[in-house]
């Protein structure tokens, strides 16, 4: 499988950083890996986190050999969303089985103080179960609910020996201050068009160009504009979106909302780009129109947008586009 450090593209500082570190042992035990979604941020967190868990790395190397088995564990499976090694722990909201955390109810709106305790507190005091070090991987840090990022802080401030904490956020100013003054900040940029479509070339997908142009820097983007069926999605939330603006009642939007809240943040993103993008062309196409459609429709295009960054912030996906299309029946 080889290690991954060495397939991660686009971002040469971060990595080089994180090599630095791991030649030198010298890793810090706790990061913030700040960057916009789909540039590699992740790919690079559980390749710091197979480098430290190497058998094999000898002092002063700074990668993992790839091969060894706590490296194929540390890297999750095709289809799966966390790794099976036992000191690769990733916290995500939504990821675990609410009995698993002693919960009643799933995590719908942030990464719950359960979780934290669960797979962080109670590890704390206890050394890596296999010896090499502990890793955990906070995915969309910026949805660690206040009472979750406060247990976390005291572990950030005294973490156990060999323990290391990779935060991974798009928004990385959505994090309590005392989070982020107590991690190591490393910084992704957009990806190139260029690195993009050559990734999507590789992936054999049609017209890579066209599409890298419009991911804005993400290959999560790309992937799911790539992706026909996802095209299909889109195109028919657009539709669907358009038709519940001029309904008698808010019956349809609200439909529309419920779905929302069961898409992943990039998907429902990428719909809402698409939204916006409609509106956009409509505003354009009726700027010579009588009357008020010009302004009606600049004001729908500018409430979409308004929703992807609150969505880009950690908003409730059900929330904002239920006051998103209220906002926008009423303009």
């Amino acid at each position: 499988m080889g290690s991954l450090l060495s397939a991660v593209v686009g971002q040469a500082p971060a990595v080089d950083t994180l090599r630095r570190a791991l030649a030198s042992a010298r890793v810090h035990h706790a990061y913030l890996f700040d960057g916009p979604d789909g540039v590699g941020k992740e790919l690079t967190a559980f390749g710091l986190a197979q480098a430290l868990v190497c058998e094999r790395r000898a002092v002063g190397q700074s990668e993992a050999c790839g091969a060894c088995r706590a490296c194929v564990r540390a890297v999750p499976r095709p289809e799966e969303r966390r790794p099976v090694h036992p000191d690769v722990v990733v916290l995500e909201r939504g990821l675990y089985d609410p009995a698993a955390l002693g919960r009643r109810t799933p995590e719908t709106q942030d990464l719950s103080i359960d979780q934290v305790r669960v797979l962080v507190l109670a590890r704390a005091a206890f050394p890596p179960h296999e010896g090499r070090a502990k890793v955990f991987i906070v995915r969309r840090a910026e949805e660690l609910s206040v009472s979750a990022a406060n247990a976390l802080l005291k572990t950030l401030e005294e973490p156990g020996d060999r323990t290391h904490f990779v935060l991974l956020s798009s928004v990385p100013d959505a994090l309590l201050p005392t989070i982020r003054s107590r991690t190591l900040r490393v910084r992704f940029g957009a990806l190139a068009d260029e690195t993009i479509a050559a990734l999507l070339h590789a992936r054999g997908v049609a017209d890579p160009e066209a599409i890298a142009q419009l991911a804005a820097g993400s290959m999560a983007t790309a992937l799911v504009a790539s992706d026909p069926e996802a095209s299909a999605r889109r195109e028919e939330f657009v539709s669907r979106a358009l038709a519940s603006l001029d309904g008698r009642t808010l019956g349809a939007a609200l439909e529309l909302a419920e779905e929302a809240k069961k898409l992943t943040k990039e998907a429902l993103t990428a719909q809402l780009e698409a939204f916006a993008q409609a509106l956009g062309a409509q505003a354009r196409s009726s700027a010579t129109a009588p009357g008020r459609a010009a302004e009606t429709a600049a004001v729908r295009h500018a409430l979409a947008l308004a929703a992807v960054r609150e969505l880009e912030g950690n908003a409730s996906a059900q929330l904002a586009f239920e006051a998103m299309m209220i906002k926008m029946r009423s303009a």
